[in-house]
């Protein structure tokens, strides 16, 4: 599973950070986050609401553009080592320059200048999906909305929005998603993984994205699923992420198989993968254990996936050729 190659969807870079990645970082700028971590060197927490907050605590380490290009490059070589050929990933202005417009433009070279070798050396490509942090609210989305604007291009190519989900209502991000719009970026956003059908419709009609970031909860109305399927919005689920939250108890709960077989498009993604210890290679022998998903299911997932991607034709079809090679 692990040479099979892989496009994957949903991954936060900062929460992608290899818990001895941080811990050395911190150590280098001795601060003091060892609580944030459990005896065996992982990253430990009680519940979402702590993991937020040890994520948040983890990234005090990221100070500087040259910190996320170190992180970009471990990331990427992570991605590279699953069988990634495609990735995209959430970047968020409030941590890198705190939404100032001059300083996003800093950690974006620098995150580019990863992203660029690793496409360069045969590894992972890697887009760009800007997203405000829901939970500390829409007038702080307007900054992010504006350094995505500003920056839209062969990299930056979306935009979303991450965070509690129960914070607020999708209304309240219309404006900056139709900020986003308008400057030409794709869009997604995260629902139906702590909320049901009725916000994932909300987030749809309000923010009218093409993608839903988890969406899960989906399956809680069949009419929603019904209706996911004839639209061809894709859901960008984290099983593993799923279960290890507390989401679906086990991996045989998961609705991701009954999304596949009533056609709604799914990708496989890790989400935030040492937060949640998985793999993008765990998630498929997971997938293939659990569901009996083959080689060709696999495929046609993934390629659902690239026809999804927020990226240029050009890049879409040579992946898509790479991805029919196998």
């Amino acid at each position: 599973m692990k040479n099979l190659p892989k496009v994957e969807l949903h991954l936060h870079l900062e929460g992608a950070a290899p818990p001895a990645f941080i811990r050395g970082l911190a150590k280098e700028k001795n601060i003091d986050i060892s609580e944030i971590f459990d005896e065996n060197g992982g990253y430990k927490y009680r519940d979402f609401n702590h993991f937020l907050s040890v994520y948040e605590a983890a990234c005090t380490t990221l100070t500087g553009p040259e910190e996320f290009y170190r992180l970009t490059k471990a990331v990427l070589e992570e991605s590279t080592e699953q069988g990634v050929i495609y990735g995209e990933t959430f970047l968020s202005p409030d941590f890198c320059g705190g939404g100032d417009l001059t300083a996003w433009r800093e950690y974006m070279a620098a995150i580019k200048e990863a992203a660029d070798a690793s496409a360069t050396a045969g590894g992972t490509i890697l887009r760009g999906i800007v997203t405000p942090i829901r939970h500390f609210g829409p007038e702080a989305a307007k900054p992010a909305a504006m350094c995505a604007a500003e920056t839209v291009g062969d990299f930056i190519t979306g935009f979303g929005i991450a965070g509690a989900e129960d914070a607020g209502e999708p209304r309240d991000f219309a404006y900056v998603f139709d900020m986003a719009r308008e400057a030409g970026l794709e869009l997604t956003a995260h629902a139906g993984e702590w909320r049901g059908p009725d916000h994932i419709r909300d987030t749809l009609r309000d923010l009218k994205v093409s993608r839903l970031g988890h969406g899960v909860r989906a399956a809680e109305d069949p009419a929603l699923v019904e209706e996911l399927a004839e639209s061809g919005v894709m859901l960008e689920v984290c099983p593993g992420s799923n279960v290890f939250l507390g989401v679906y108890e086990k991996l045989t709960d998961h609705p991701i198989n009954m999304f596949v077989e009533k056609g709604v498009k799914v990708s496989v993604s890790t989400d935030d993968p040492p937060f949640f210890h998985t793999t993008m290679t765990r998630e498929y022998e997971d997938l293939a254990s659990t569901f009996g998903w083959d080689e060709e299911r696999f495929q046609n997932v993934n390629i659902d996936s690239m026809q999804a991607a927020f990226c240029d034709a050009a890049t879409r079809e040579a992946m898509i050729k790479k991805l029919k090679e196998t």
